[in-house]
């Protein structure tokens, strides 16, 4: 009688069956498969996973297993401090020869990897992993020198070489066989909210591989044609929405690219621009993974060292009016409430709350990240350190430090109608176009009219823009003195070398 070899396959941010290159392994090699979640939120160290991220979690764990059963197995869900001794105890009570997972790329992640791999592979346990998340493997794609790029454009422009080698998706395994064995319930795990904050949510979203799909083929259908304009636009909806099921892995960045290219075989032309820009952002999100698993610190601390002396300003009333929408910049207040509200912000708006931030109110480029992190259903480790570090000027291929966003300017040009503001800003709907954007500047017959009183309906500007600008420029100043010297001393010095 031949004995039925079974496989463990290990989830993590992978929730998806089709395209999933450590499941169709073991399809392929095993006669029996134990699918197994860990949860061990405690691995993650400083960066545990928010609460948006639990309860977006919690609902793609649920489709998962609901995705499992209709092909004939159960998602089994263990919870402890350790997914090394989770994934041994259930090797032995089931009789597991091999073990398939889908890689990550974070700090603490990648470490416990290597520490597992190498206790369970001692134990006899095959382990082998694989390249879900990406385009392409960090350590594949390095420059001349055989460094990691640290700039965007020659890094995109040596990925965008792989996307013409890229294989097509795996398709999802029909049928699968194994035990179902014992483990945690789902609501045991703790996801969701014990007071109920999270309908806004509810209503905007839906996790898990079916909802990533819908909201793709929506996407390719009706905005992608738009996208390059339109995603700069909060008033719109024709950006793609497909981050939380990204980071989640509900789908591949493999499916996007070949769903963009089935969508522009159809209507090249006009889509064709759009389509680049959308490609390019999941060109962004390789290059913040690349750069984590390369420059690991960067968590936490800037890839510009200059900015360890930056003269940060911390201040728990001002990044507390941040967090609740109570700057007084319409723009800025608009976005924390529809983070707030949805667990989202549209990427454009981002970048305009992050400036205030970090420049004008000069807290802590950290401060910012942590916020989003746990408000965020797309909160990504990768994403949102190269984000902030980007506002802030402090990371690769950042933004220069004077660049700096007038929140009236942005919200001019990138709302024009004022219907972004007045949806997240009732109290300031009924004043005109001219002045929602600036109430502060408005007339007292105007505000008086629209039932605006400033200071107590809405809060006046938390600080002067120009004024908190110029201190801010002079604050990089005081840090890029040393290197500045520096410079204009080199050319001297070898002058003086070359003239002996």
């Amino acid at each position: 009688m031949t004995t039925k070899t079974t496989a463990l396959v290990w989830f993590r941010r992978d929730l998806r069956l089709a395209d999933n290159p450590a499941l169709a392994a073991a399809a392929r090699h095993a006669d029996q498969i134990v699918a197994v979640y860990v949860h061990a939120p405690e691995e993650d160290g400083a960066w545990r996973p928010g609460a948006a991220s639990d309860w977006w979690l919690h609902l793609s764990l649920a489709r998962l297993d609901g995705d499992l059963r209709r092909r004939g197995i159960a998602l089994t869900l263990r919870r402890g401090t350790s997914s090394a001794r989770m994934l041994a105890e259930l090797t032995r009570e089931t009789g597991a020869t091999h073990l398939y997972w889908n890689r990550l790329y974070e700090p603490a992640i990648e470490e416990r990897d290597r520490r597992l791999e190498a206790e369970l592979g001692a134990s006899g346990l095959a382990c082998e992993s694989f390249n879900a998340a990406l385009i392409c493997e960090p350590w594949e794609l390095l420059n001349s020198q055989q460094a990691p790029y640290r700039v965007f454009t020659p890094f995109w422009r040596a990925c965008q070489a792989r996307l013409h080698e890229l294989p097509g998706p795996l398709p999802a395994p029909q049928r699968l066989r194994g035990p179902s064995p014992p483990g945690e319930t789902l609501d045991g795990l703790g996801l969701l909210p014990t007071i109920a904050w999270d309908h806004g949510l509810a209503e905007r979203w839906s996790p898990g591989e079916a909802g990533a799909h819908e909201r793709l083929d929506a996407f390719c259908e009706s905005a992608l044609a738009h996208y390059g304009e339109g995603r700069n636009r909060p008033d719109a909806d024709d950006g793609s929405r497909l981050s939380p099921h990204l980071h989640f892995g509900e789908v591949s960045p493999r499916q996007c690219v070949v769903a963009v290219r089935n969508a522009l075989a159809e209507r090249p032309a006009p889509a064709q621009p759009s389509a680049e820009a959308f490609l390019r952002q999941l060109g962004w999100r390789e290059f913040a993974h690349h750069l984590l698993h390369h420059f690991p610190h960067t968590t936490d601390a800037p890839l510009d060292e200059r900015f360890e002396r930056f003269d940060w300003q911390d201040d728990a009333a001002r990044l507390q009016a941040w967090q609740r929408g109570r700057t007084g910049y319409p723009l800025v207040d608009a976005g924390m409430r529809e983070l707030w509200r949805t667990g989202w912000m549209h990427n454009r708006v981002r970048m305009v709350v992050a400036s205030l931030l970090v420049k004008n109110l000069r807290q802590p480029w950290i401060a910012g990240a942590r916020w989003f992190w746990d408000t965020l259903v797309d909160a990504d480790l990768a994403n949102n350190a190269l984000g902030w570090q980007w506002t802030a000027g402090c990371g690769a291929d950042a933004a220069p430090y004077f660049r700096i966003f007038n929140p009236v300017l942005q919200a001019e040009r990138h709302d024009p109608r004022r219907v972004y503001l007045r949806r997240w800003l009732p109290e300031l709907a009924q004043l005109p176009d001219e002045w929602i954007h600036r109430p502060w500047q408005a007339p007292a017959a105007v505000l008086a009219a629209a039932g605006v009183e400033l200071g107590v309906t809405y809060p006046r500007p938390i600080v002067d823009f120009a004024e908190s600008r110029r201190e801010a420029l002079d604050a990089y100043a005081r840090i890029r003195e040393p290197a500045t010297r520096e410079a204009t001393a080199a050319p001297r010095r070898r002058a003086r070398s070359g003239g002996h």
